[in-house]
């Protein structure tokens, strides 16, 4: 039962639209992260989400104490694209990736004390896409390129996974999900890309 004399501590800004949630086995508040969206926090609470194809990286800075988690489903636009809308650009791994980044580093992180952990990257659907693969392949390249750390990888498989990142903990717990699950997460994804398909017919610039 929630501890209604507890409070959720403010957000930083930027992020105070993020709903709170309270996690009793936890005991601390948790904000979910949806596809094409980012969390970052410097408070001691959960950050969540529920991947299939999709990546999220968790990121911190341990020294100052600020961390966070995107989650993308595609690892880039390719090449004579400009996104305009948040939800349209923050749904590839390489925007995705710059704004966590660049969100802690704002909030008083360092480049070269920046830590990661990823997860997700399943193979859901049957075929020869291997999406999975793809933003796996995508995660673990950028963040070598630069010269992030990985500490810790769950990434690849045929299983959905929810994951809960406690940045001031510095831990990623990935939870397995059933077969059965699976279904409803692939067509969770399936209607998102869907929507950002639809919006990308609209508002992309192609440049030459």
């Amino acid at each position: 039962m929630q501890n209604t004399t507890e409070q959720p501590k403010p957000a930083l800004p930027g992020f105070e639209h993020h709903k709170r949630f309270w996690i009793s086995n936890q005991k601390k508040y948790a904000v979910k992260v949806a596809p094409g969206e980012f969390y970052v926090t410097r408070n001691d609470e959960v950050i969540v989400t529920t991947l299939g194809s999709c990546i999220s990286a968790c990121i911190i800075d341990e020294v100052v104490g600020v961390g966070g988690m995107n989650h993308f489903i595609l690892p880039d636009s390719g090449p004579g694209h400009v996104h305009d809308d948040l939800a349209g650009s923050s749904r590839y791994g390489t925007f995705a990736m710059e704004e966590l980044i660049n969100s802690i580093l704002k909030f008083g992180g360092k480049r070269e004390r920046l830590r990661a952990k990823i997860t997700g990257g399943g193979e859901m659907l049957n075929g020869t896409s291997q999406i999975g693969a793809k933003n796996a392949h995508f995660v673990v390249d950028f963040l070598n390129t630069e010269r992030i750390q990985i500490e810790a990888e769950d990434i690849g498989g045929p299983w959905p996974r929810k994951v809960m990142y406690i940045p001031r903990e510095g831990r990623m717990l990935v939870k397995k999900m059933e077969r059965f699950d699976r279904s409803r997460i692939v067509e969770e994804e399936t209607q998102y890309q869907k929507q950002l398909d639809k919006s990308l017919d609209q508002s992309d610039v192609e440049l030459f």
